[in-house]
């Protein structure tokens, strides 16, 4: 698999120490996961700094040591709110991300969330000369603040890359303020995030069986359960015919998008269930008859951490 890879696998579940998924699980559980995957041919990974701050990275890190790294894609993060506040903070926190990967260079990195484009943009550009940056992307940006990075990017010879997005039958709205067709038209790949809601629109969360109620996502998603029951079923009728689940067909949406989806995986058979959506195609009209039934809910799933792409449309 190459940088086109059609799905990237997320650990940001993985060293779940801030208990946001609920999940609990110890890093050496992510060793089949991996296998699996790398076995299925799926080897472009996307983890952060952000996600525990750094026990994700650390656990992938890991499990990396047995594969040869130029038969991987990483993809990693700087995230402004986490900056230290020393001469360098870019470069602190990426060579941070190199230790706990054990690699001295990013397939992909990226601006995590938006801060200050002005200061933040120029100061990830040495790493692109230096070659330690093959690919630069950034994540949680509007339309104006992507077309300034481009512009910011391109006076040193550079080009953006890549956008990721949070996009799902759920949260279009990264679509709405028109930077999907955006990224279409100037080559610059959309990696779409939370294509699943967290499980949401998986059907393994119901309103008999709710997320974790402690968990994060479960004070987020509880609530919003009782109306995904028809979107769910819509999700599983749709997918039917492709011996697909109601997950699995909301991953195939996202690639019908045109869209590269980032699927979290903790569970072998999630790793399975990905390497199929890859071989699958949806019709036009199967898209519709999604996004009708999405359109009926009401429910509001832009994460605290996210603006409303729409806001600056």
């Amino acid at each position: 698999m190459t940088k086109t890879a059609k799905i990237v696998l997320g650990a940001w579940a993985w060293g779940d120490t801030d208990d946001y998924f609920g999940n609990g699980y110890a890093a050496d559980h992510f060793g089949p996961v991996y296998a699996e995957a790398i076995k299925q041919g799926l080897n472009f990974w996307d983890t952060a700094y952000a996600y525990s701050k750094g026990n994700s990275e650390t656990i992938l890190g890991n499990l990396m040591k047995d594969t040869p790294r130029q038969d991987l894609v990483i993809s990693t993060k700087f995230t402004p709110q986490l900056a230290d506040d020393g001469a360098h903070p870019v470069q602190d926190m990426f060579k941070g991300s190199t230790q706990r990967l054990g690699t001295d260079y990013f397939d992909y990195y990226w601006i995590h969330n938006d801060d200050d484009v002005e200061k933040w943009t120029p100061q990830l550009i040495p790493l692109l000369q230096s070659g330690q940056i093959k690919h630069i992307g950034i994540s949680n940006h509007t339309l104006p603040e992507i077309k300034r990075v481009q512009a910011i990017l391109g006076a040193a010879g550079f080009k953006l890359d890549a956008v990721q997005n949070h996009l799902s039958l759920l949260d279009r709205t990264s679509e709405q303020a028109g930077i999907l067709d955006y990224c279409h038209q100037n080559d610059i790949k959309f990696f779409a995030y939370m294509v699943l809601e967290q499980g949401a629109l998986t059907g393994k969360y119901t309103v008999d069986h709710p997320f974790p109620a402690t968990s994060a996502r479960g004070k987020v998603y509880n609530p919003q359960l009782p109306q995904l029951t028809a979107l769910i079923e819509t999700l599983t009728k749709v997918g039917a015919p492709h011996q697909l689940s109601a997950a699995q067909t909301a991953m195939a949406w996202a690639l019908a998008k045109g869209t590269i989806p980032i699927i979290g995986v903790t569970k072998v058979k999630q790793v399975a269930e990905a390497a199929q959506v890859a071989a699958t195609a949806l019709s036009a009209e199967e898209v519709k008859t999604l996004e009708t039934a999405a359109a009926k809910t009401t429910a509001d799933t832009i994460g605290f951490w996210e603006q409303d792409m729409r806001k600056d449309h």
